[in-house]
């Protein structure tokens, strides 16, 4: 996937974030539909922040995790727009797939309380650390 810089009113970058979000308990509850109505719910959360959502899958083996990959706007904060969207696909989730969810939760929740966002770029660490060591000098 090619690196594509944006443009902003006063800035220029590059920000991706892998997010996971893990349903409650573990259950095995995510289905292909469900999978397809989260990322589209996603996706326009995405849109009216600015961002991207590049990729998006469900572990349909285990049914109980999704990962994300967003393109981030600069001034979008990570855990605004993890807490955006747990909060509006738990709640339309659990609305459109109430009897499917039944056996699982009996309270009105869908995802586990944490999140996991893991920041995605081209160049390791250690490169990057070395890059900036390196500033100043001829090389």
């Amino acid at each position: 996937m090619a690196r594509t810089l944006r443009s902003f009113a006063h800035s220029v970058c590059s920000i991706h974030v892998h997010m996971v979000f893990i349903t409650k308990y573990r259950h095995p509850v995510l289905t292909e539909h469900i999978e397809s109505d989260i990322i589209q719910l996603c996706r326009s959360i995405c849109q009216k922040n600015r961002c991207y959502l590049l990729e998006a899958k469900a572990d349909l083996k285990l049914k109980d995790h999704i990962h994300l990959l967003i393109d981030m706007a600069p001034d979008v904060a990570t855990s605004t727009l993890c807490n955006t969207m747990k909060t509006v696909t738990s709640r339309e989730i659990r609305k459109r797939y109430a009897e499917e969810l039944k056996p699982y939760y009996w309270k009105p929740v869908f995802w586990k309380r944490g999140y996991c966002a893991v920041s995605g770029g081209g160049a390791s660490l250690d490169i990057i650390a070395a890059y900036i060591k390196s500033q100043g000098t001829d090389d």
